[in-house]
């Protein structure tokens, strides 16, 4: 029996199942040291002893060891609480396995925090458990050991820590800040000879001297009233390559303040001026009394301390509000950082509150952002002193309205003149003068007849000039001949400079024939001037502008 074929169809591939993608477990946060110490200070500072112990035991991430313990210490807990703190450390209670013992960064520490505290007393009773307790003191034990003692008073003692230091030169070896301090003991004990030959041996030794062993030297010598060698130190020091830092600054002005010496003064203040040294308020305020009594001007002393430039000046009690001390901090600030976004926005915000503010400062604002090409900032700053009335320095309108014309924003420029004029601003002659050429060389007469008619207080010899040169620029030699009229109406006298803008406006029109006309009455008033002696300062000012000048 014949049997048919079978066909089979090809076996289908069985899909595997996916395998299920677990989700990664999120790694432990690490536990920072930073983070530790922070925890373990803040429950030092929170908590009584009672509940804080509990807590430091079971803290997560706590490890009981010299680096965490001393830098606890470092943070000037309680002192109280501190001590127990250092005692609890090597406790059984803390380190059940292996028992804690402290070494010398860690009393160093907390002898640094019982001497810092005036305990004087017990912290020669711990000096005395370290060394029972087999830990070699180093020299930052020693330095901190005899600089407490000297500051408590008992020089004698302190020199005995020092010679026991040095007596362990083969394991403890003094270090520059061990020699300052000595150095420093010494001389504010008044033992200046013993104090030289710290000094000399610190040298001997090969090491080299710094700002704070400087410090101490030149305090010593201001102490003793030699302030010429003070000068010859800072000197020595800045040719040794060390600058003289803030600190020192401070130090000298305050004895030069004490002692009337305001020549020195002055030299401290220019090189804290290059520097960009402060002073601090104390000592800025007896700086600033010394100078006065002795008749001096204190200008370099506000410049170089522009944050206290008002100090005793007295001025309209709204500067001496919180809020406002507060706002013209933060505006300094952000001067100094050059932050202009920022000072607009601020300037704004004080805008709408309607609040007064310096105009010496708001000058600096707007002399500052135009040289720093910003003159946006500037121009918010001068929408809000013309809305609070503030009058502002001639040289800051001149700073931004000469930021807009080198841009050729003229429409603006205008629109600023004449603001400034309808708030009652004065800009003298020199400044309409030069606004009305700019107007002119650009073509713009019909603007620069505009502020002049706005300006009726300083129409004379040198804006008329202006005027008239804009109109021969422009080529309206009529209306420039009417405005030579008009000044004879109104009895303004030509000098120089208005020939020497009609002559050459007139031959450039053509109109050569006039141009002679003019040029024979320029020679009959210079001849009449020349016995008369009539000079007036608008004549100098347009002669000075327009005599050789041809836009």
């Amino acid at each position: 029996m014949h049997r048919r074929p079978r066909h089979f169809l090809p076996a289908k591939h069985r899909r595997r199942p996916k395998p299920l993608h677990k989700q990664p477990a999120e790694p432990p946060t690490p536990t920072y040291t930073r983070d530790t110490i922070r925890r373990v200070t803040n429950i030092l500072r929170d908590h009584p002893w009672s509940a804080a112990r509990p807590l430091l035991l079971s803290l997560q991430g706590l490890t009981w060891d010299s680096h965490t313990v001393a830098r606890v210490l470092k943070t000037h807990p309680p002192l109280q609480k501190a001590f127990l703190f250092f005692r609890l450390a090597s406790s059984p209670a803390a380190n059940p396995k292996a028992a804690f013992r402290h070494d010398r960064y860690t009393y160093t520490s907390m002898l640094h925090l019982l001497g810092e505290a005036g305990r004087i007393p017990a912290m020669l009773r711990l000096l005395a458990e370290m060394l029972r307790a087999g830990v070699d003191p180093d020299a930052a034990t020693f330095t901190t050991v005899m600089h407490w003692l000297g500051r408590a008073g008992d020089v004698d003692a302190a020199m005995s820590v020092w010679e026991e230091m040095r007596c362990r030169r083969g394991r403890c070896r003094p270090t520059l800040v061990s020699y300052t301090a000595c150095v420093k003991i010494l001389f504010d004990a008044g033992r200046v000879a013993e104090g030289k030959r710290v000094f000399e041996e610190m040298v001997a030794e090969g090491l080299r001297p710094s700002c704070t062993t400087y410090t101490v030297l030149i305090e010593h010598l201001a102490d003793a009233g030699k302030f010429e060698a003070t000068l010859e130190i800072m000197s020595d020091m800045q040719d040794a390559g060390i600058e003289p830092d803030k600190a020192l600054c401070n130090i000298l002005v305050r004895k030069c303040s004490k002692a009337g010496e305001t020549s020195v003064m002055t030299f401290i203040l220019k090189y804290m001026k290059e520097k960009l040294i402060v002073l601090r308020r104390p000592i800025f305020l007896e700086a600033l009394k010394a100078l006065q009594a002795s008749g001096e001007s204190d200008n370099l002393l506000r410049e170089v301390n522009p944050h206290l430039a008002s100090e005793g000046i007295d001025c309209d009690p709204t500067f001496s509000h919180l809020g406002y001390i507060t706002d013209r901090s933060m505006i300094m600030y952000l001067l100094a950082a050059r932050n202009w976004s920022a000072i607009e926005q601020m300037i704004q915000e004080l805008t709408t509150r309607n609040v007064k503010f310096e105009s010496h400062i708001l000058s600096d604002i707007i002399q500052a952002s135009c040289a720093n090409c910003r003159p946006s900032c500037g121009l918010t700053v001068l929408h809000y002193s013309l809305r609070v009335g503030n009058q502002l320095n001639r040289s800051a309108y001149s700073c931004l309205l000469g930021q807009y014309l080198r841009s050729d924003s003229f429409d603006l420029v205008l629109k600023i003149v004449e603001e400034l004029i309808k708030s009652g601003c004065n800009l003298g002659s020199y400044l309409l003068s030069v606004l009305i050429l700019r107007f002119g060389c650009a073509g713009h007469s019909s603007y620069a007849a505009h502020i002049f008619g706005l300006s009726s207080p300083d129409q004379n010899v040198t804006t008329y000039t202006a005027l008239m040169n804009a109109y021969f620029q422009a080529g309206e030699v009529d209306k420039a001949l009417e405005l030579l009229s008009q000044m004879k109406t109104y009895e303004i006298s030509a000098c120089a400079g208005t020939y020497e803008v009609l002559i050459y406006g007139l031959q450039k029109a053509g109109r050569k024939h006039d141009s002679e006309h003019y040029r024979r009455e320029r020679m009959e008033m210079q001849w009449h001037r020349q016995y008369c002696d009539e000079h007036s300062s608008e004549d100098s000012l347009c002669n000075h502008l327009f005599c050789g000048f041809h836009c």
